[in-house]
């Protein structure tokens, strides 16, 4: 035989072989396990994490980038008063059970959202919508009771995704959507898999199928990790390890923003967090530098009001409540409290909040607020401090975007209940013009930070490690989710 035709031969054949074996899936590790996967009925964003895009679809989503770009909407039409947008669906869409996806999934998901009985963690987002109508299969229009500047992107969250009426009875343990991928099971505790979705309306996904692993333990995450036993570690919780993982070839490590503002969460109508003065002093108890650099290993940004450091409509305001254990002492004395007094301190699972909460009780303990520590997984967080209100102080990362609409709540967990607050919230909603918005964006954060609703800490860096050999990996968070739609293993 030639010696060229042997050559081609080996070369084919090892083609072939490696053909053979590419990877066509993914193993992603996350540190929270979803309480359940309706992410139109629950605050948790590990539903997101796993499903957002994946599984579910809204008419808008969030880009890579943080844009607005259509979803399940291939276009829209927004009057001059703003008072009505009108969407065009894509068409040959269907859910994943088969069914057809039109304008009245759509309609029955909108409308589930602002019923009586809603479970709805973002409900307040969307009240401003009158009525769906149904025009045709593929055209819905909605009718706002005022402007919403913010409506396309309220749209695009996971609390907005299309659901269909057909599968809603079983959607919090069988989720049935119209994305990338297909759910096939959770193993409560351990794992859930979804598998592509090929009758997908959009560009098929370039992944089979993905694992997505719950590994809360910072230690076990490490050693899945070097282990090669995953893929992709989303959100990794040890950031001492990175160094580690950036210098072996092995690995590559993702340094990117997050919409998570970490804050000291405060039961603004428990005494004495009632009184100004006293929340006031907590936040002057507090060394943000010190938190940053003991729990995240210097990996976050400073803030002092509840809003992303990126966004071009923040405002520095953490020299209003700057580290000064001597004025919050003061404030304490002036409050009635020199003596100091205690309180609890929830801490759910994400390591910020378990590591950073070991060094802020000690902090306040310095000025004689004793914190007495309470562990708890996220279905008890949820239940008892989000829903129960039933505390004293937690930390948690607001992994939302842009949502110091919240504020504007009075029955959201922190119980701030501020008219004029709401007013400028309310205004800020109606306001289309760039600049203004922008004027009263800085303004809501001036008044959160003035009243000192909560302590505000940090924005949680987004810091992942994966394989070398995976692209199409999102670095930053716009949104909490894992979007493994155009994500592949490269050669």
């Amino acid at each position: 035989m030639p010696t060229l035709n042997r050559t081609f031969l080996a070369t084919a054949f090892a083609a072939l072989a490696t053909a053979a074996t590419a990877q066509t899936d993914i193993t992603v590790a996350v540190q929270l396990e979803p309480p359940h996967l309706d992410p139109t009925s629950a605050a948790a964003g590990a539903i997101d994490t796993v499903l957002y895009s994946n599984v579910f679809e809204g008419l808008t989503r969030f880009a890579a980038d943080g844009t607005i770009v259509p979803g399940l909407a291939a276009a829209w039409e927004i009057s001059d008063d703003g008072l009505t947008y009108t969407f065009t669906l894509r068409d040959g869409v269907t859910f994943h059970d088969g069914t057809a996806m039109d304008a009245e999934d759509v309609k029955f998901s909108l409308d589930r959202i602002l019923a009586d009985d809603s479970a709805n963690a973002q409900k307040a987002l969307y009240t401003g919508i009158d009525a769906v109508e149904v025009i045709d299969p593929l055209t819905v229009r909605l009718t706002l009771s005022a402007p919403n500047g913010n409506m396309l992107f309220n749209l695009a969250w996971g609390d907005a995704v299309i659901v269909a009426p057909e599968s809603i009875e079983g959607i919090k343990q069988r989720p049935i959507g119209t994305g990338a991928f297909k759910f096939v099971e959770w193993v409560q505790s351990d794992r859930i898999e979804l598998v592509r979705n090929d009758s997908y309306w959009g560009t098929p996904a370039a992944l089979e199928a993905a694992t997505f692993k719950f590994i809360s333990d910072p230690t076990a995450a490490f050693a899945s990790v070097m282990a090669e036993d995953v893929d992709y570690f989303y959100a990794y919780p040890a950031p001492e390890n990175l160094p580690q993982f950036e210098a072996d070839p092995r690995f590559q490590v993702l340094v990117g923003s997050t919409e998570g503002e970490t804050i000291l969460s405060i039961n603004n109508k428990r005494p004495p967090f009632d009184n100004v003065l006293v929340r006031q002093a907590l936040t002057h108890a507090i060394d943000r530098q010190a938190l940053i650099d003991g729990a995240m290993f210097g990996y976050g940004t400073p803030i002092g009001t509840h809003f992303a450091p990126h966004h071009p409509a923040y405002v520095d305001l953490t020299g209003q409540s700057a580290y000064d254990p001597e004025k919050a002492r003061g404030l304490l004395a002036d409050a009635g409290l020199a003596e100091g007094f205690e309180t609890n301190l929830y801490l759910p699972p994400p390591s910020y909040a378990r590591r950073g909460g070991e060094i802020i009780a000690a902090q306040l303990a310095q000025v004689g607020i004793r914190a007495q520590i309470i562990n708890v997984e996220w279905a008890q967080w949820l239940e008892s401090v989000f829903r129960g209100k039933d505390f004293g102080l937690t930390i948690v990362s607001h992994t939302e975007p842009m949502d110091i609409g919240i504020y504007a709540n009075p029955a959201y967990y922190f119980q701030y209940d501020n008219p004029d607050f709401q007013t400028v919230i309310e205004t800020l909603n109606g306001t289309t013009d760039p600049d203004e918005r922008q004027n009263l964006m800085q303004q809501a954060q001036r008044m959160i930070a003035e009243d000192y609703v909560n302590g505000y800490l940090f924005q949680l860096a987004q810091l992942s490690v994966a394989k070398a050999g995976l692209e199409g990996l999102w670095v930053n968070a716009p949104t909490q989710a894992t979007d493994l739609t155009a994500v592949r293993w490269t050669d």
